[in-house]
């Protein structure tokens, strides 16, 4: 069963999810969860403002989306807002019903250092650091442990060894329940797996981000490490909501991303198009059949993946929850990558000095 792009909104989350949640494992030490996870960054940061009755309503509608006794994903990191974010999953959990609060599972990322002007000044995973890090997201959120936690970006200062080591005695401790890696390349993968099991990695993923498919999924395979997919809609990008004369808000980050800019928005918003074409044949969204293209290739490529939707409001994330419920054929799967080939993307995924930060891509 599939969602005509028109009325998909309309469609209730619970309905949208329930044909099709099989619960997904992050990897062979990490939990079972809900296939789609709610990346919660935008409810505060780097795409202007966001209404806080309609996150918190949204996170209500994602944790309920889930079939009971489902753990669901809620996706942050501790430098959100400066913490901002952390709060305000803390409120929205607070004031879930019951059950859905008692399934839900925390991801955090750290170690990202701010300027009071909201710039960043590079990483920090010195084991003490970890440790402080911890304590104030704990404290932030109202929780006596972090279910999966990760250091955003690999600090280039600190053996990737010394890091992890920090988390896997907060596992110990009980104030983490598994550990999970960033934006890490196949060769630091493995050096963290040989120091503590690694439940999963955070990694951008997307029809035009597939720099991952070469060697890093095939590593995370071999390790038996799960994948949650950010990006999966590229910002929004390909979303199918998206216009060449769209205004961005003040601190919007795709105001700074090559991908958003001239001729770079352009082609890429071409893609978008031949993409249309084949989610209308399927009477689906743009949307839609990027998410399921993500959620298919799981299956396909022997890695758990679970994507990432960054939906701030409840419309937007009934449309994602209705990927859940759509079957790609052979022939669908064939008929998307001809729309949207592998490295057809124009422009990179961050500006040259976020990506310089990016041990994926070295």
């Amino acid at each position: 069963m599939t969602t005509n792009e028109n009325t998909s909104a309309s469609v209730s989350a619970s309905d949208s999810a329930s044909t099709a949640a099989t619960a997904r494992r992050l990897g062979a030490t990490g939990p079972s969860v809900f296939p789609l996870g709610l990346g919660c960054m935008g409810m505060s940061a780097l795409y202007g403002e966001a209404d806080r009755a309609e996150s918190i309503a949204t996170i209500h509608a994602f944790l309920e989306a889930a079939p009971e006794g489902m753990n669901t994903l809620l996706d942050t990191g501790d430098f959100y807002g400066m913490g901002h974010n952390e709060l305000l999953i803390n409120e929205a959990l607070r004031t879930a019903p019951a059950a859905a609060r008692e399934q839900a599972l925390t991801s955090v990322k750290f170690g990202a250092l701010r300027t009071v002007e909201g710039g960043f000044t590079g990483y920090d995973g010195r084991p003490a650091a970890v440790k402080n890090f911890l304590a104030y997201s704990l404290q932030r959120l109202g929780r006596d442990h972090i279910d999966v936690y990760r250091i955003a970006r690999v600090d280039p200062d600190v053996p990737i060894e010394e890091t992890v080591g920090a988390i896997a005695e907060a596992v110990q401790a009980g104030h983490v329940r598994h550990i999970g890696l960033s934006e890490v390349g196949a060769d630091t993968l493995r050096r963290a797996a040989a120091v503590a099991p690694i439940s999963d990695l955070q990694i951008e993923y997307s029809l035009i981000s597939r720099g991952i498919e070469d060697r890093i999924l095939p590593t995370a395979r071999e390790l038996g490490i799960g994948v949650t997919a950010y990006g999966v809609l590229s910002r929004g990008l390909i979303s199918g909501h998206f216009s060449r004369d769209r205004a961005l808000a003040p601190g919007d980050f795709r105001g700074m991303s090559p991908r958003f800019q001239g001729e770079n928005l352009a082609r890429n918003l071409d893609l978008v198009e031949a993409l249309r074409k084949v989610a209308g044949e399927k009477g689906v969204s743009v949307a839609q059949i990027a998410i399921a293209w993500v959620l298919a290739q799981g299956p396909l490529r022997g890695v758990d993946i679970v994507p990432l939707v960054g939906a701030r409001r409840r419309d937007r994330l009934t449309e994602a929850l209705g990927a859940l419920r759509i079957e790609l054929t052979d022939a669908d799967l064939a008929a998307i990558e001809a729309a949207v080939p592998a490295g057809a993307a124009s422009g990179d995924r961050y500006p040259a000095a976020q990506m310089a930060h990016l041990d994926s891509e070295h």
